[in-house]
């Protein structure tokens, strides 16, 4: 068991907070929580200045190759616990009608989303969290069941952006206001704007535009005319042939990868298809930077887990060969690497 705390200030039990997620202190993680509530610390902040940069920090220790997928799936429940057992004590009760909250299908990290659901729960509002990867066809089914105010979808990943589009548009269908929200929209909310949806930054911000029927209702233009020239859509259905010739190259140009353990192969092969699936988000948006900032992310975890660059730069290389006839998706991938080679990734095998 961790020490107990005597933390008065959210800041002051971070580090207790983190060690009892380290060592999968379940319980010690809840006592932290609920003394901060018992000593006056609104539970609004506690989910917003305690959880939500505690498991901002279990995802970069697992980023970093300090934790195992066991070690952070473990501290994401833990934290999921203390989320539960912050609302639980708090005890508010709902005064005003019903949002529904979900995440998309696909999209398995819930909790950024669950501390959504929580704010807005403590503000009065009759909240009903769908949880983690709702199908469209499920979610679109509630709502024509339930009336809800509004709904709030959250989105961790861009390369998700073309189907978070499809959800979004089906929800409207439904006569019922879509806010969006999560790292999946980029962090100044500009792919929600592209695909015309009101975003919000964070929990408050959710709860702002809530609570604002006429902002909520103000939802900005879709800049998508760029889909008219059917470049994504060739890109989706390319998407087989292209993780399989890339899987080939590889082949050829690193012989030993043939020997690859099963885990190893299906690892290769899942960043493969990432690669792809986020240059075709990209295509979508029509924004570089979508893919670029993957790009350096990739990099950066394959770097700590012992990766070179240089293969990354070989596979968006083949890529480029392949989509040489799509102007968008071979710019974007020139740009890719690009940033392979300001991190000496361009060394030929």
């Amino acid at each position: 068991m961790s020490a107990p705390t005597t933390a008065s200030t959210t800041a002051e039990a971070f580090p207790a907070f983190v060690h009892c997620l380290a060592e999968a202190d379940e319980y010690a993680a809840i006592d932290v929580a609920l003394d901060l509530l018992a000593g006056g610390v609104p539970a609004e902040r506690i989910l917003l200045d305690l959880v939500a940069p505690a498991q901002a920090e279990v995802g970069e220790r697992w980023a970093r190759n300090e934790w195992s997928v066991a070690q952070e799936h473990a501290a994401t429940h833990i934290s999921e616990r203390v989320v539960a057992a912050v609302a639980a004590t708090a005890d508010a009760r709902p005064t005003g009608e019903r949002v529904v909250v979900a995440c998309l299908d696909g999209e398995w990290h819930a909790l950024p989303t669950r501390l959504v659901a929580e704010v807005l729960r403590l503000r009065g509002w009759q909240v009903t969290f769908l949880g983690a990867s709702v199908p469209a066809a499920h979610l679109v089914s509630y709502l024509h069941r339930y009336d809800a105010h509004a709904v709030a979808l959250g989105c961790a990943l861009p390369m998700r952006l073309p189907y978070a589009h499809r959800v979004i548009e089906a929800c409207r269908r439904s006569d019922v206001p879509v806010v969006v929200g999560g790292r999946g929209f980029a962090a100044d909310g500009r792919w929600a704007r592209t695909l015309g949806v009101t975003w919000a930054g964070d929990a408050p911000s959710a709860a702002a535009l809530v609570a604002d029927d006429r902002a909520l209702r103000q939802v900005p233009p879709a800049d998508l005319s760029h889909l008219a020239d059917d470049e994504y859509a060739s890109l989706v259905k390319r998407r087989g042939e292209l993780v399989d010739s890339a899987l080939t190259d590889l082949y050829d140009r690193y012989p030993r990868s043939r020997e690859y353990t099963p885990a190893q192969l299906d690892s290769t092969v899942s960043d493969l298809g990432y690669i792809v699936d986020f240059l075709a988000a990209a295509v979508y948006v029509a924004d570089a930077s979508l893919f670029t900032e993957f790009v350096d992310w990739l990099l950066a975890l394959l770097a700590s887990r012992g990766v070179p660059a240089a293969a990354v730069g070989l596979t968006l290389g083949h890529y480029g060969q392949r989509l040489r006839d799509f102007p968008r998706a071979a710019a974007y991938l020139a740009a890719g690497r690009a940033r392979v080679s300001g991190q000496g990734g361009t060394r030929r095998h």
